[in-house]
């Protein structure tokens, strides 16, 4: 049965043009699938029925899994399914039966205006690293893009005269505008910083660490964990508290779902409509705190 999900892992790079990050959800939720079917003697997948998806699914629930990672599963073994149909290995597809759990939408944590300005002023901009770490905060902040995305840009990406970056995620890309302060930021390490880290390198990527080579997601998640200390807030600040911060920024400020769905790569824009919620539910408190607080 390996040899189907490397096939099908395949389908999904060269045919669906899936990104690198769906791609290993898809494989890693597969492969414990997997070892289940072997644990329980099923080696043919015409044998497999919605009762042995059931079973694993009720498995990982006793296990402590959550409902989004038990839900996730299930789609993708329905993919798998559906693949294995098309390759006629299978007549029917065992998961369609099976109804996908009901997730909760979680409020996504933002850090407020005044946090997201302490927490760019704390890189010293009278240091290289300062400039640089200074330069993909207020980028991060200013489009809301993954972290992934943020240390795949590549120095052709930027258009600083005009004001926006292209994002690539597989073969799709959209366009964000930046304001000044990242512009601003953005130029100062360019001009400055970038080829004094590259050294002899020869990169296209924007952002390089210390080696001159590439950033990654783990070097960039520790610079960010050593500036969030100065917040003094109980939770871990993340790369995608920032894209949340962003994006309900926005929503307060005024912008349109569509405009921010559009920044943000949401496929669908119920994805984006959690920011609109947000922003209802901080107007109603301050509007009660308003009329309740003596001292409002």
């Amino acid at each position: 049965m390996q040899e189907y999900i490397t096939l099908f892992l395949y389908y999904l790079k060269d045919v669906k043009s899936a990104s690198n990050n769906t791609i290993q959800s898809y494989e890693r939720d597969l492969k414990y699938f997997l070892k289940y079917l072997q644990q329980i003697n099923i080696t043919d997948m015409v044998k497999l029925t919605d009762k042995h998806i059931n079973t694993y699914l009720e498995s990982m629930t006793s296990a402590g899994k959550s409902t989004a990672t038990i839900s996730r599963t299930l789609a993708s073994i329905r993919a798998f399914c559906q693949y294995l149909i098309h390759q006629q290995v299978l007549s029917e597809n065992p998961a369609h039966i099976i109804a996908l759990p009901k997730i909760d939408k979680k409020v996504p944590k933002i850090l407020t205006e005044a946090q997201i300005t302490c927490l760019l002023d704390q890189p010293n901009v009278n240091d290289i690293k300062g400039i640089r770490d200074r330069a993909m905060l207020e980028l991060l902040y200013a489009t809301g893009i993954r972290v992934s995305e943020l240390i795949g840009l590549r120095v052709t990406d930027i258009n600083l005269q005009q004001g926006y970056i292209i994002c690539r995620d597989s073969q799709k890309e959209r366009t964000i505008p930046i304001g000044k302060s990242a512009i601003t930021a953005l130029n100062q390490y360019i001009v400055q910083v970038r080829h004094v880290l590259l050294r002899e390198h020869a990169d296209n990527c924007l952002f390089v660490n210390c080696n001159g080579q590439r950033m990654t997601r783990q070097g960039f998640w520790k610079i960010l964990k050593n500036y969030s200390k100065a917040l003094n807030i109980a939770e871990d600040i993340t790369p995608h508290m920032l894209r949340h911060s962003f994006a309900a920024h926005l929503v307060q400020n005024g912008a349109n779902l569509k405009s921010v769905q559009q920044m943000l790569g949401h496929s669908d824009i119920s994805t984006t409509q959690v920011y609109m919620q947000l922003n209802k539910e901080t107007e109603e408190l301050k509007d009660i705190y308003n009329k309740s607080h003596p001292r409002a």
